[in-house]
């Protein structure tokens, strides 16, 4: 059996973390096999060097390795192009044409993206794992083929299950053994080694001097967060040894080339706990509330004890101060327009004993509920004044502080007198 350094070096893979150096073991492990392989990682940390050491240390290696980008393929071509297909199958079928498991019979397929694949094409391909047999399209005649299945994906395969886009029983038949590969944020110490060594290729390519970072583009280069991974190190890489006529690179040139919005790999700070003070915002924020509404429902109260007693058009002449307080002033609001003659209503005697009864029980509540809402409106008065001290009498920009409508405020000073 092959040592993981002698993989690394034939396969030109760099970097020394215990995450790489266990997927290669596993790797090596599981080539001599012909169980399935499902790698698993992020998009660009390397995830097809998987199956061509697998391919390379097993009994197959003599026969085809074919890799396949499932997700390249159109869905409505995809089975021809793994299974084939028979002439007249489709329009355009001119001849009978292999798929993929046809030609690789004998040796290992690599399919790429696995989760992308039709849920029709993943029947067939679980057909494939359990018996070896598939059908072309357009065929009634069932084939058999022998071929290692490598599997590959960047995606989380639990949450495609859940959403009914991958099979859950296909995905246990890929996963025989699971190897996953590590992002390149959690390689820290392999990043400027890989950095050094596309450094290197590119001044050959280029016939140029290599690059060489300082010390704070090291330490730059080590915590930048790489969500491109291998793949967008590799293009950075690329774009400064060509850009760059200075071959002696600082922290502040290669910042340049760093996407601004993809952010470091330092650890961010959330603050999980509230403090007294916030805890006492929001209290005052609920009173204020509660109290908006109980005194808007007091004044709609004696709003309906009006009408009910006098009548619209009379109750406007009576308390127009109360229309005012809930309907808004004339300088902001539209004039509320009410019946020129007041509805005439015949009152039974019940319907008399209800409204008295009514009264009377609205004044009960009031006269319980007021030594409470005088300790709410006091607080209530407080905030205002504070709100409008601090922002210099500007009720719009009180209002926003307070949570409330200009309007509101509006009608809070006047009823306040402040």
């Amino acid at each position: 059996m092959e040592s993981v350094q002698n993989i690394k070096q034939r396969f030109e893979i760099i970097g020394n973390d215990p995450k790489l150096n266990r997927a290669i073991e596993k790797a090596i492990q599981v080539a001599p096999t012909d169980i399935s392989v499902l790698v698993t990682g992020e998009s660009g940390v390397g995830k097809e060097n998987i199956p061509r050491i697998i391919h390379s240390l097993s009994h197959r290696k003599h026969g085809k390795y074919i890799a396949v980008n499932c997700g390249a393929i159109p869905e409505g071509t995809i089975d021809s192009e793994l299974f084939g297909h028979e002439k007249g199958a489709f329009t355009g079928a001119t001849s009978t044409r292999e798929g993929y498991f046809e030609v690789a019979n004998g040796g290992t397929i690599f399919l790429d993206e696995v989760g992308e694949l039709p849920l029709t094409t993943q029947v067939r391909l679980l057909r494939i794992l359990e018996n070896g047999e598939f059908l072309k399209v357009g065929s009634s005649q069932v084939q058999k083929t022998d071929v290692r299945i490598v599997a590959a994906t960047n995606v989380n395969l639990f949450n495609a299950i859940e959403k009914g886009k991958f099979r859950e029983d296909l995905y246990y038949r890929l996963s025989t053994v699971d190897i996953a590969l590590p992002p390149l944020r959690d390689r820290e110490e392999d990043i400027h080694l890989l950095f050094r060594k596309f450094a290197a290729d590119f001044a050959h390519k280029y016939k140029m001097p290599p690059l060489k970072l300082d010390e704070n583009a090291v330490q730059l280069l080590q915590k930048y967060r790489w969500s491109g991974n291998i793949r967008q190190l590799r293009n950075v890489a690329e774009q400064i040894s060509v850009l760059e006529t200075n071959r002696d690179i600082s922290a502040a040139t290669l910042q340049l080339y760093l996407p601004p919005t993809e952010g470091s790999n330092l650890p961010s700070v959330i603050k999980s706990n509230k403090s007294e003070s916030d805890f006492s915002t929001e209290r005052d924020i609920l009173y204020k509330v509660l109290f908006d509404m109980k005194s808007d429902l007091n004044d709609l109260k004696k709003l309906t004890l009006e009408l009910m007693k006098s009548g619209a058009a009379k109750a406007q002449d009576i308390n127009p101060n109360l229309i005012q307080k809930i309907y808004g002033s004339k300088e902001e609001d539209s004039e509320i327009e009410f019946e020129e003659q007041p509805v005439t209503a015949v009152m039974t005697p019940s319907h008399n004993e209800n409204y008295r009864e009514a009264e009377d029980n609205y004044l009960f509540a009031e006269t319980i509920e007021e030594e409470e809402v005088l300790r709410l409106e006091q607080k209530e008065i407080e905030m205002i004044k504070k709100s409008l001290e601090k922002n210099k009498g500007k009720r719009k920009a009180a209002a926003d502080e307070l949570g409330i409508s200009e309007r509101t405020l509006y009608r809070k000073i006047k009823q306040f007198d402040l």
